[in-house]
């Protein structure tokens, strides 16, 4: 067969290589501007419907919970004792004895809590509050006494003072917190007490606006009523606010938008007008510190929008602190972070400078110029704010008043245990800013010679100085850390070298160490410790007490024997600088801005009582980011 080939021309060659592949837009159509629409019109439809579902399934829990919950429930007939309705009188003042509450024969639950030993606690602070989250239900017979019928979150008192948050979100009624307990709240104020009749005398407000005294008893005593402000004998603290109630925060709330208003009006003289708007807070802890930094951002934050501008450009706020650094009790590192915040911010730091009076138009105040001699200095202020120190609080003053060892100026001693010293054994405690841990060693000389000095010649070798050591560590566990260096402490009191110590040296040793011993400090996070302490003992005494007795032991033997000493473990310390906070942790320290603030919200947050107190409070710090500070005056 012929083949014709056919003739090769530029058309018919096939080039040796591909061009890319170039892809026919007009193929595949981008999507129009209506299926755009139609996409976005179908999700927004997903998200509104399931809006909607949302709305009705927490409405209708909502009605489902009224539903259930608003029942109507009839209190008829209820049992009721002749003493609760009319209660015997007896006791050193003649007084009626609350023997029976109201509502010990509630139910079969309560009458059985009758029988129970008698808890009585007095005050509604942190003390109080971690006895009661660490007790158990069916422990006790438990009554509270409080003037005030809640609790209050003190720390973020600063806070509620410019409406920062709502003084509600601050507080739980202390009948909510007891219910768990099912225990027992009095209104009132304690203002005496019969140890031996194990009698609390409570001054109760009367209908008529006249005052009542009651007797409760108790089998134990739980004295948690906190400190009052020391006044360091400054003529005209009546001048002064203070920061210790929920009171004093609207009180203070009250001066401060009353200020504000009164200097915006064209009416105030500029003289006047400084004077309203300078901010006077003597004290450099963190209570002072905090409510300054408060102040300013109540003032850049919501003065500066709605005020005339003028009020903010007038506003002076000062600090004056005795001591050369704010905030002394934190790291060095974490006081010159806040001194220079407040540098930053204009806030004037006054230190080494010592209030000498405060009058109704100004503040006077010392300080010692460059001569050594001292001068005095005044400011103009409508608001003056006292936070420095504490002082015993009246009951507490009437109950060292009966114990004749009791010395301490401000508090009330009490032992390693928390026990009254002087008060009959097992049955008195005090927790709190009310009261201090003994740090005297020498108090105990004669009891640890004779138990340490085995061989009874009057004198302590070194064999004897170290169970003498572990005494001590037993009786006052805060000596701990000036009691390590054991054979140290021997050669440095063994004056006369001669491998022992006689009694005046082991006097001067036990000495030495009580004054290096540091109390305390008075703070929420010590009373919510020793609280929890107190409550975990006294279920301990409940559960081990019968078995222990049988065994033949005391009851200070048995109050020793279920649990050991407290001892505090500082969790840090953490103050608010106005939006940025600082933690002192010990061996370290974080300061920071807007990260550290939330991070010290954070921690407050977790501390709140209860649930609801921490949904407000999370709803406030939401309302002041969003819409501001509320301005109204209440």
């Amino acid at each position: 067969m012929l083949h014709v080939s056919r003739p090769t021309t530029a058309r018919s060659i096939r080039p040796r290589f591909r061009l890319p592949h170039i892809r026919n837009v007009s193929s595949k159509q981008r999507p129009s501007t209506l299926q755009r629409a139609k996409t976005c019109a179908k999700y927004t439809g997903y998200f509104t419907l399931s809006s909607v579902c949302g709305l009705v399934l927490i409405g209708g829990a909502i009605f489902v919970h009224d539903a259930f919950t608003y029942t109507q429930k009839h209190a008829e007939r209820v049992p009721r004792s002749p003493l609760a309705l009319h209660p015997q009188t007896g006791g050193p003042k003649d007084l009626p004895i609350v023997s029976v509450a109201m509502d010990d024969e509630d139910d079969e639950e309560q009458k059985k809590l009758a029988s129970r030993p008698r808890l009585v606690i007095v005050g509604g602070g942190w003390g109080a509050m971690g006895v009661l989250q660490t007790l158990y239900p069916g422990d006790y017979h438990v009554t509270i006494v409080s003037t005030e019928t809640f609790t209050t979150f003190t720390p973020l008192l600063p806070s509620a003072a410019v409406g920062t948050v709502q003084v509600r979100s601050l507080i739980e009624p202390i009948r909510k917190v007891i219910a768990r307990l099912r225990g027992h709240f009095v209104q009132g104020k304690a203002v005496d007490v019969a140890m031996q009749e194990q009698l609390l005398e409570v001054e109760t407000a009367g209908s008529d606006g006249q005052s009542r005294h009651v007797y409760i008893p108790y089998d134990k005593l739980i004295i948690a009523v906190g400190s009052t402000s020391s006044t360091h004998g400054v003529p005209g603290l009546e001048n002064c606010f203070q920061l210790k109630t929920i009171g004093d925060a609207q009180a203070i709330r009250r001066r401060v938008m009353d200020n504000f208003e009164i200097a915006s009006l064209p009416t105030t003289s500029p003289e006047e007008r400084k004077r309203l708007l300078s901010f006077v807070v003597c004290g450099g802890g963190p209570t002072g510190i905090e409510t300054a930094a408060e102040i300013y951002d109540f003032c850049q934050e919501d003065i500066m929008k709605y005020y005339p501008k003028i009020c903010r450009e007038e506003v002076s706020i000062h600090v004056i602190q005795s001591r050369e650094h704010i905030l002394n009790t934190y790291s060095e590192a974490i006081s010159l972070y806040a001194e220079d915040k407040f540098a930053r911010d204009n806030v004037d730091l006054i230190t080494s400078a010592r209030v000498s009076a405060v009058n109704p138009k100004y503040v006077l105040y010392t300080v010692r110029g460059p001569d050594g001699k001292t001068e005095q200095h005044s400011i103009p202020s409508n608001f003056v704010l006292w936070s420095t120190g504490i002082a015993m609080n009246p009951f507490t003053e009437r109950v060292t008043s009966l114990l004749p060892n009791q010395v301490h100026k401000k508090a009330i001693e009490v032992d390693a245990h928390l026990r009254v010293k002087g008060a009959p054994l097992g049955s008195m405690y005090a927790i709190g800013d009310c009261a201090t841990i003994e740090t005297s060693i020498v108090s105990y000389f004669m009891e640890l010679v004779e138990d340490a000095d085995r061989d009874k010649n009057g004198k302590i070798d070194y064999d004897e100085w170290e169970i003498m050591v572990s005494r001590i560590k037993q009786r006052i566990p805060m000596a701990e850390d000036h009691v390590g260096k054991v054979r140290e402490l021997f050669e440095l009191y063994d004056t006369d070298a001669d491998n022992s110590l006689s009694l005046n040296e082991v006097a001067r040793l036990l000495e030495g160490i009580g004054n290096k011993i540091t109390s305390l400090p008075a703070t929420a996070q010590v009373a919510s410790q020793e609280g929890k302490f107190i409550g975990k003992k006294l279920h301990k005494l409940t559960r081990q007490s019968e078995r222990l007795e049988a065994q033949g032991l005391t009851p200070i033997e048995i109050d020793n024997a279920v649990s050991g000493p407290f001892r505090y473990m500082h969790l840090g310390s953490l103050a608010y600088i106005g939006n940025a906070a600082v933690f002192d942790l010990g061996r370290f320290s974080f300061m920071g801005g807007l990260a550290a603030m939330y991070a010290w919200r954070s921690i407050y947050w977790n501390e709140q009582v209860s649930m609801r107190t921490r949904a407000l409070l999370m709803i406030d710090w939401i309302i002041r980011g969003v819409w501001g500070r509320d301005l109204s005056r209440l």
